[in-house]
């Protein structure tokens, strides 16, 4: 029987459950709310300024509302559990808590929410972010913290091993820890599909997969965010290393902004590694970026494969190494510093560091045309290439046919190496004696360096690095000059003042002391002078000097956790004195000018400060070198003045693989104009930076905008170009308007720098690097004997079977008539050939279902790879001989054999399904969804019939390695022409009515296109043949895509040593002598600075001129004038041209009537120059002889008409 609810007692509370036990529970659950509404506090505060713009937009205007909801739905469930429990305040602890539970999941929703809203780069990884005052945990992508467990050493690690530390860090007032990070360097085992190869493809085409993951899994240490340390930081992150910790306890001061981009006016006051580390995180959400802002302790280095220290004292320095270089294993400590123009590197790797690869390069080899039997045994190789080997090299033999003991893959030691050959350490005089073949290849072992401490290496500095050889005494003094500024700061605790003589000869007095202290090691002259320019500069962190010493300690970063390339040992000392103004400068030039170009100001003073901001400059490229050119000079001040400009011009667009080391860019700006994106973020950088940005190709078809009104306002022109044609129009624009031109250009970890002066250097055009060498095409198509040779033929396939016979195709379809007309003109083999190819994708090859793309794939793996080696092996058997009696197949060639297709090879599979499917996007044909099937696919390709392959006799192969074509003329080409255009008008009516194709343009950096898929499959079927070693798809997409290795580090350096000599180019003044090119490669590492070489003098009579100069005539000559106006010089002119046309030859009797013409009328009629309004002048080129018949090369002539 049902109670009465009236007269029912009211529910008890369960005895097992006391109230006062619930009491935890709120207390719980509000802590979890809180987490959740930090978590929406994480998401505003780790984002971009633009993304925290926009969610704080959001915010205010969400949160009031969902907190409204939030109150009444509190209310209405209080009073509920009011009336429907009884239980009353006895459990409302509990059950408020369940809702503020609930409330912290819809808050969590709201910041997930918020999150996907932003604008985000990269997938990101776990890690803690400081921004503004607080430290927050992100979260992390699970598997990227791993267990104690998966911490221990490896062999070969670097850096420290300590895995149960904590660190501490805020949120506000509350303090909290942190867990440490494992650390332990990894050996690089990881899965290849965890490196970004569509990111990282330029970088990794000069480190490979293991220096990759090496890199992925370091942690580094930065000490001290002023400008250096803020540019070492920029490339590291930009390299993909696992974590950067940047750490320092100073506070931004107006000062700073000569040299740290990341940093703004409103920052000034706040600590410099939280100011910092939000823009350090946008470049790459990948890496771990922190900061940390308390006392540095030793036990904290323990978490790093490697530290840097920017901005401390030598006594901590020697202590934070001594720690360092104990450590098991040993911590990498990097210590470098830039005083004004002069700059320092100090490296220690412990006691013995293993350098995995030296040089970087990949294994020189030979192919091997004969081994004599005698001790030592001489190797010669084919002269097809120079041998890069060296005595002492080791070096192991592979497919030696008859003297088949070498094949062992025991190395051996070379010695005497010659071009084409050298000795080997070997007794082959009982061996059976060489036949024919081989391949020889240097084995690259790693090296051990035994580092010493920087206590140690103070005293005992052993050999410096050298730069410059013209000061090849400049380290030690520079030794020494850094040390005396160390104990000046430790005895006055400030830097010398900009412009005191007083401070400058306290610091000189120092040096001094310390020298006669130095016993044997005693200076003979200390150069007081350059000591004083040392002082004056001391406190200034310049950004050139940033930049260049950010990219050569960046690079020993990466050679420190990953073994790659070869170890600065130990010490490198570089000063650029010759930048300073060439005029004597009064110590109040020096004075602070309460402006952020001070640091700038007290080393060159406030003269050069303003011939800088009222620059006109022109940046051509704004890629990798254009980016930081920008930054540089936004930092520097050029063009920021009232009467300043800068223009800077690209045509290309961002793409997701210029992320890894153009910083100005982000993801979300890929696809947009490559200069207006610069132009912006370097905006940013400087406010008063004037920049223009265009989007036009420099050359002779944009003259209209780069009119000679333009380049006549210029100052300077910064090249920032990659490719040589583009950077030859400019030197040539530079040459004819006398403006000076930077140029520089990055290969890998190598790079250049170049001074083009008006009158003082010769131009970049008076040097050519000698063209690269090409594989003859009969080696290519016929013969190939190295993977290259694969990868080009595999290539031009692609390119002929996509695009070009489509593109023909489509050119046909669209006017037959006009089309086979100009074949029947032509009348020629290629005429011929480009017919069969259009006939036969129309007719015997035309897909119209993807079945036929099949068939089609399936039948061309039978002509390349089975039918083409049958033919060419019947034409010439393994035993043919050539006409001299010597064997057909010797080397460098090799005997190739036929391959046999098998549906259980997956590499014949992934074959067949990257061809057809780009037949199919060829002929506008879907591909079905089970083409990706193997299974499936192989079922397909069963059912294509091949015919049986019946060789032909007289084919004729093509062996002449001077052959430019394959094709072969015949008396008979104009008749199939004509059958072949019959065939196709029969075929054309048999088309579907506007059917045309699609052409594909190959695409190296989209790895979903199937292109890349293709052309490696048809390279390493091709290698497959010929028994040639076959190459990954990164690998050919490396040499088929002809890619350039590229690295922040390089590019850093380069346009760091560039913008030093933009001091000297925009202060006017300086000698040839003053000037400096060099090259450099950061792998070795190797610096060679020199002078440039000055322009080649020609002289007559009493004049002497250069390739600089130019000869004007003025008052609108007639041709007669302008002959008298040369022989009045003693130069009799025997040829006048314009352009490409000849106004002018005295072996043309018929010119002689054009005597009595302008010169500008017959420029306009005769080589049909339109000369636009702007312009007063044409230019001819005259051809001279002097009075004893002597050829004299005279500059061009600019002849003036108005």
């Amino acid at each position: 029987m049902a109670q009465n609810p009236s007269t029912t007692s009211p529910p008890q509370f369960p005895k097992y459950l006391c109230p006062h036990l619930l009491f935890p529970f709120p207390l719980l659950l509000s802590l979890l709310a809180l987490s959740h509404l930090l978590n929406l506090q994480s998401t505003i505060c780790t984002a971009s300024d633009d993304q925290r713009a926009f969610s704080l937009s959001v915010s205010p205007i969400l949160i009031p509302i969902l907190i409204r909801l939030l109150s009444t739905a509190f209310s209405s469930y209080r009073s509920w559990l009011d009336r429907t429990t009884g239980f009353q305040s006895m459990l409302l602890p509990v059950s408020d808590a369940c809702f503020l539970m609930f409330a912290s999941l819809i808050l969590r929703g709201l910041s997930r929410f918020v999150l996907y809203m932003l604008p985000v780069k990269r997938s990101a990884s776990q890690g803690e972010v400081v921004l503004s005052g607080c430290s927050i945990k992100k979260n992390c992508v699970a598997g990227l913290l791993a267990s104690p467990s998966d911490t221990s050493e490896k062999p070969g690690s670097g850096g420290g091993g300590s895995t149960g530390s904590t660190n501490d860090f805020t949120i506000g007032n509350i303090s909290t820890t942190r867990a440490q990070v494992p650390i332990a360097m990894s050996t690089g085992d990881g899965n290849p599909s965890d490196i970004d190869e569509d990111l990282h493809s330029r970088q990794l085409a000069l480190y490979g997969r293991d220096t990759m993951r090496r890199l992925f899994a370091s942690n580094v240490l930065i000490f001290g965010m002023q400008g250096l340390g803020l540019e070492i930081a920029k490339n590291l992150i930009l390299a993909g290393i696992k974590s950067v910790t940047l750490h320092d306890e100073g506070v931004v001061e107006l000062w700073d902004l000569s040299s740290n981009f990341a940093l703004t006016e409103s920052d000034i006051g706040k600590n410099r590694a939280l100011a910092c580390v939000g823009k350090m995180q946008e470049l790459n959400n990948v890496v771990l970026v922190s900061a940390l802002t308390t006392k540095l302790t030793k036990e904290q280095l323990s978490d790093f494969q490697a530290v840097v220290f920017t901005d401390i004292s030598l006594a901590q320095a020697i202590e934070f190494d001594d720690y360092c270089h104990t450590h098991q294993p040993p911590i990498a400590f990097i210590k470098a510093e830039v005083r004004g123009l002069f700059g320092s590197v100090f490296c220690d790797f412990g006691p013995e560091f293993k350098v995995l690869d030296v040089d970087g390069e990949e294994p020189r080899t030979g192919i091997i045309a004969s081994i004599s039997n005698g001790n030592p045994a001489m190797v010669s190789c084919v002269d097809d290439e120079r041998l890069e080997f060296q005595d002492g090299d080791l070096v192991v033999f592979s497919e030696v046919q008859g003297l088949t003991e070498l094949n062992d893959g025991k190395p051996r030691k070379i010695t005497k190496a010659r071009p084409y050959s050298f000795d080997l350490e070997e007794d082959t005089t009982n061996c059976a004696p060489y036949q024919r073949g081989g391949i020889v290849t240097q084995v690259k072992e790693p090296k051990v360096l035994n580092f010493k401490p920087l206590r140690e290496a103070l005293a005992d500095p052993g050999d410096f690095l050298l730069s410059d050889f013209s000061k090849f005494d400049r380290p030690p003094l520079l030794h020494l000059a850094f040390r005396a500024l160390d104990k000046f700061v430790c005895d006055l605790g400030r830097y010398p003042v900009a412009g005191s003589e007083e401070d400058a000869q306290k610091l000189i007095s120092i040096a001094g002391e310390m020298n006669d202290g130095q016993g044997d090691g005693r200076l003979e002259d200390i150069n007081p002078k350059l000591l004083r320019y040392f002082a004056f500069g001391a406190k200034a962190v310049l950004n050139p000097m940033a930049a260049m010493f950010g990219g050569i300690v960046g690079q020993e970063v990466v050679k420190a956790c990953s073994g790659k390339f070869h170890p600065l040992f130990q010490f490198f000392y570089f000063d650029s004195v010759e930048s300073l103004p060439t005029a004597q400068l009064d110590s109040n030039e020096f004075a602070p000018a309460n402006s952020r170009y001070d640091a700038q100001i007290s080393v060159f003073g406030s003269k050069l400060q303003k011939k800088l901001e009222d620059a006109n400059l022109f940046i051509v490229g704004s890629g990798a070198l254009g980016c930081e050119f920008l930054k540089n000079l936004a930092l520097m001040g050029v063009s920021c003045g009232s009467q300043g400009r800068l223009t800077v011009t690209d045509d290309d667009v961002i793409e997701k693989s210029n992320l890894s080391r153009q910083f100005l860019f982000r993801d979300w700006n890929i696809g947009q104009a490559k200069s207006t994106v610069a132009a912006a973020a370097a905006a940013l950088i400087n406010p008063q930076f004037t920049v223009e940005a265009l989007q036009n190709r420099v050359g002779s078809e944009t003259e209209n905008v780069f009119h000679d009104t333009f380049w006549e306002n210029l100052t300077a022109v910064v090249n920032a170009l990659d490719n040589v044609n583009a950077r030859l129009y400019v030197d040539g624009r530079c040459l004819y308007f006398q403006k000076p031109l930077l140029e520089s250009g990055t290969l890998g970890a190598k790079c250049n720098t170049q001074m083009v002066i008006p009158h003082l250097t010769e131009n970049y055009g008076a040097s050519r690097d000698p063209p690269e060498k090409q594989a003859p095409m009969c080696t290519v198509h016929s013969f190939p004997h190295n993977i290259d040779h694969c990868l080009t033929w595999a290539r031009s396939e692609f390119e002929g079977l996509l695009e070009k016979v489509p593109t023909e195709v489509n050119a046909y379809l669209s006017n037959p008539g006009e089309y086979t007309s100009s074949m029947r003109n032509a009348g020629d083999a290629q005429a011929r050939d480009t017919l069969e190819r259009i006939l036969d994708c129309l007719d015997r090859e035309r897909c119209d279902t993807f079945q036929d793309c099949i068939t089609w794939s399936r039948l061309k793996f039978e002509d390349y790879f089975a039918n083409r080696v049958k033919q060419l092996t019947y034409t010439f058997p393994e035993d043919a001989a050539t006409s001299t009696g010597a064997p057909f197949w010797s080397a460098p060639k090799r005997f190739p054999r036929p391959l046999q297709f098998s549906t259980s090879d997956p590499s014949h599979l992934h074959y067949l399904l990257a061809a057809s499917i780009l037949r199919a996007e060829t002929s506008g044909i879907p591909v079905p969804n089970w083409a990706k099937n193997p299974q499936k696919l192989a079922e397909a390709v069963d059912k294509v019939i091949v015919p049986e392959f019946q060789p032909k006799q007289g084919v004729k192969i093509v062996t002449d390695e001077k052959a430019t074509s394959l094709s072969s003329s015949s008396v008979d080409d104009a008749s199939v022409i004509n059958d072949l255009i019959t065939k196709l008008e029969q075929c054309h009516v048999t088309l579907v009515q506007n059917f045309m194709m699609k052409p594909i343009q190959f695409e190296k950096d989209d790895d979903t296109n199937y292109h890349m898929d293709l052309i490696a499959a048809l390279a390493n079927m091709r290698a497959r043949n010929y028994s040639i070693p076959e190459v990954d798809k990164l690998k050919a997409k490396f040499i088929a895509g002809r890619i350039i290795p590229a690295i922040a580090t390089t590019t850093a350096m380069a346009t760091g040593l560039v913008c030093l000599e933009l001091y000297k180019v925009l202060d006017g003044g300086h000698k040839v002598e003053d000037y400096r090119n060099t090259f450099a490669n950061l792998a070795l590492p190797l610096f060679s600075i020199a002078e440039p070489v000055p322009p080649k003098v020609f002289k007559h009579r009493d004049m002497s001129w250069t390739v600089w100069d130019r000869w004007m005539m003025s008052g609108n000559p007639t041709l007669r004038e302008l002959l008298q106006w040369l022989k009045d010089k003693g130069l009799n002119a025997y040829s006048i041209s314009c352009g490409s046309s000849l106004l002018f030859n005295i072996m043309f009797p018929r010119h002689k009537e054009r005597m009595d013409k302008k010169v500008v009328d017959l420029a306009r009629e005769v080589a049909k120059v339109e000369i636009p309004p702007y312009r007063r002048h044409v230019d001819v080129v005259v051809a001279c002889e002097d009075e004893d018949d002597n050829d004299v090369d005279i500059p061009p002539i600019s002849v003036y008409f108005r």
